[in-house]
């Protein structure tokens, strides 16, 4: 009998130690799961903001080149994917030096350095949409001038070399890794900021903006609605973009970021609606949103390090700088159609200096004293410097070898027709486009 219950309780203690063990790599599996979905949506919820970019750009801008912002759009993001596939993800996360990554090409070889909890296809899709967002950033402030093919040659090289270096100085263990850029205030938004000054510079400013006095004649967008629409979809991808940037959906800070992400937009928008109204006697509609994605910009270095407090100082004082940022930068004759160089440029960089007043671990307001602040500034200026003089350098390149600007012609006639051959608002165009066909370029009836 006595051996009967020995034999039974052992039965009973290996049953529930077989339980044990199996539950653990359960749990542990539920959690790579878990990150990995979580993971996708952001990256899904990045991807969507290539739409939202499409609608802002297209909305600032005039109907005659509507067509033409689609297509940048479209090919950043499609043509970006591959070369970040062949290239740039391996000159940005790949084991290589302080500078640059020089394994990984094609995603083939090891990535073990990089310590992930899931799997590297869904890391690098995540990272594959903000290497297009740092791209598409470019395509509204080089509007409705730009040549076709010459803006493709700028959105490889982006994609394939300025913006992972910057990623791999910052995010790939490179020498800059020390710096608080959590989501990509510097990573991404200053880069598309800078490169879209050295194109804007290179390019010149649209026919008619500037009159040879000084004077600066407003050319309105065709669709604040459209504008409008675009700025709600980013608001909304940005969901992805910061609180996705844990590539850890059982990381329960995801749900602060959110919080920090918002309330720093929110603060932004009514901020640049305050200041608009005083400065102008009206409540601006185009600087109001974009005092929302100033806000966003802006939050978006220290989402994850600073506190609800925190996040509406950034976005308040965010949405107060682009009012003015966008004015100087227009008073310079610098021209900007969307504002893309004083929201990304001006605010990404602003941001990220910000976490070194209000980082509640180490910032200057908590007791943390200047070295973060110092830290923040220099990856700032260095970041700048490196993106404009390699974007200015290639933007000049590619004006020498087949030219960066559309003919005067062309710019006057619309990008939709001479660059694409065809119209966005066909019921808008005059009666005798109807009969026109485009071949090589040029026109013929």
């Amino acid at each position: 009998m006595r051996s009967r219950v020995v034999l039974l309780t052992m039965i009973i203690v290996l049953s529930l130690s077989t339980v044990g063990w199996a539950a653990e790599p359960t749990a542990k599996s539920n959690a790579v799961a878990i990150d990995t979905m979580w993971t996708l949506l952001a990256a899904f919820l990045v991807f969507f903001m290539q739409a939202g970019f499409a609608m802002v750009e297209s909305g600032f801008t005039r109907a005659k080149n509507a067509g033409n912002i689609i297509m940048k759009n479209l090919m950043d993001f499609s043509l970006g994917s591959l070369i970040y596939w062949i290239c740039g993800f391996a000159f940005m996360f790949g084991a290589g030096n302080t500078f640059i990554g020089t394994n990984g090409f094609f995603l083939s070889g090891s990535f073990e350095h990089l310590g992930l909890s899931i799997p590297l296809s869904a890391y690098w899709i995540f990272q594959a949409v903000f290497a297009a967002t740092a791209a598409t950033i470019v395509s509204g402030a080089m509007a409705e001038r730009t040549k076709y093919s010459g803006y493709l040659i700028y959105s490889a090289v982006i994609t394939g070399i300025i913006y992972p270096v910057v990623g791999h100085w910052i995010w790939g263990g490179g020498w800059l890794s020390g710096m608080v850029d959590f989501a990509g205030s510097t990573v991404v938004h200053s880069v598309g900021g800078w490169a879209a000054l050295a194109g804007a510079l290179v390019l010149g400013p649209r026919i008619g903006k500037y009159n040879e006095d000084g004077s600066i004649n407003a050319m309105p967008g065709h669709n604040l609605l459209m504008a409008a629409l675009g700025v709600f979809i980013l608001w909304f991808g940005w969901f992805g973009f910061n609180p996705g940037s844990t590539v850890a959906g059982t990381d329960l800070s995801i749900a602060s970021i959110a919080v920090t992400t918002n309330l720093s937009a929110a603060a932004g928008a009514t901020l640049a609606m305050i200041t608009s109204w005083f400065k102008y006697g009206k409540a601006d509609v185009s600087m109001t949103l974009n005092g929302a994605l100033a806000g966003l910009v802006g939050i978006t270095a220290g989402c994850a390090a600073v506190n609800n407090y925190g996040a509406v100082a950034i976005g308040a004082l965010s949405g107060v700088l682009i009012v003015f940022a966008v004015e100087f930068i227009d008073h310079l004759h610098i021209d900007d159609p969307v504002g893309a160089v004083a929201v990304h440029g001006v605010c990404g960089s602003f941001g990220t200096m910000l976490v070194g007043f209000f980082a509640t671990e180490g910032g200057l307001l908590y007791g943390g004293g200047a070295a973060l602040l110092m830290t923040q500034i220099k990856g700032v200026v260095v970041v700048a410097i490196w993106t404009f003089v390699t974007a200015y350098i290639l933007f000049r390149t590619i004006d020498a070898v087949i030219g960066l600007r559309v003919s005067r012609e062309e710019e006057l006639e619309g990008l939709d027709i001479t660059e694409h051959g065809s119209v966005s608002y066909p019921d808008f165009v005059p009666l005798h486009w109807k009969s026109v066909k485009v071949e090589n370029g040029t026109k013929s009836e």
